[in-house]
């Protein structure tokens, strides 16, 4: 028996009181997944969610990749034994003593004992990368800005956060694209949700309040009816079509606008939550939504929402 069936066997015959509900958020650097990731962890809180990051599986700190002919996108720059072993031991429920990639420093910290709780959410540069990976996970999610926005994310937060000058930033953008269409991008098609956040034609902007959310759901898991709750006075704040992913395969669209008031948003909320199965006795988050800059973006309170949701769902 191969290794990424064996593990979704042991999982499949785990008590489920014994193991956690796992959640992947891949994507490129400066997609937001750490903003994604960020919200879901709170609402769900810290005595039932544990989230750790892939990138701390680097092989090589910063002086030292810049001897080397690649970078922190390729697999071969990072420890994917030690992370698919890990991930492994997460997703029965055991701890492991994860390492540190100090992203402000460049450097390898001193590892940390991490202990599943009922949900673990693991985000990344590379977390669906490999089949055994893959099959650790419940729920699958790619992050997909469009590459513009993304740059500007990135420009923004290493010039502002890490040390870097624009000119470095713009160096290492070109020196990764390869590796980010050969490793990062073909992760999309593992995913049962893939988001984008991007702004309305028109209103070209990378600041997160504006910025509309497209999240397509596929068939692979089972997501809330939303057709019914969907009302014409609905729609001017989120639209659900079918249409065709890139494959050709259809699936759901779900638009969330960027510029939809709270009261209407708050409305999408209530009915993604009243579809939450009867025995989760749980409250509908409140602190949602929260960009890097303090302010509230609806779609990616729903985003986040309907993440959640997901998790709750799959604990049985």
């Amino acid at each position: 028996m191969t290794a990424h069936k064996a593990i979704r066997l042991q999982r499949s015959e785990a008590a489920p009181s014994g193991r956690p509900v796992m959640l992947a958020i891949a994507g490129d650097s400066a997609a937001g997944k750490t903003t994604l990731t960020r919200g879901i962890a709170a609402a769900l809180g810290p005595d039932r969610a544990t989230a750790i990051c892939v990138d701390d599986y680097h092989r090589y700190d910063r002086d030292e990749r810049r001897q080397i002919p690649f970078t922190v996108l390729n697999p071969a720059c990072n420890y994917m034994d030690v992370m698919e072993q890990h991930l492994q031991l997460l997703a029965l429920g055991r701890p492991v003593l994860k390492p540190v990639y100090d992203h402000s420093t460049g450097q390898l910290s001193r590892p940390v004992l991490v202990e599943p709780r009922d949900f673990v959410i693991v985000e990344g540069l590379l977390p669906l990368h490999s089949k055994l990976a893959r099959a650790c996970f419940d729920i699958t999610v790619y992050l997909d800005p469009p590459e513009h926005i993304r740059r500007g994310w990135k420009l923004r937060r290493d010039c502002g956060e890490r040390g870097y000058s624009a000119e470095q930033v713009e160096r290492e953008l070109a020196r990764r694209e390869p590796e980010s269409a050969e490793f990062i991008r073909p992760q999309r098609q593992w995913a049962d949700i893939c988001v984008r956040f991007a702004p309305i034609v028109g209103r070209d902007t990378v600041g997160g309040s504006a910025l509309s959310a497209e999240l397509l759901l596929r068939p692979s898991i089972q997501h809330p009816d939303l057709s019914g709750v969907l009302t014409d006075d609905d729609r001017r704040t989120v639209h659900l079509k079918l249409i065709r992913d890139g494959d050709g395969r259809p699936v759901d669209a779900l638009h969330i606008h960027g510029y939809a008031p709270r009261e209407d948003a708050r409305i999408v909320e209530k009915a993604i939550w009243a579809q939450l199965s009867e025995h989760h006795a749980v409250r509908m988050p409140e602190t949602l939504g929260v960009v890097g800059d303090g302010a509230r973006s609806e779609p990616l309170a729903i985003a986040q929402l309907l993440l959640v949701w997901h998790l709750l769902e799959a604990l049985e």
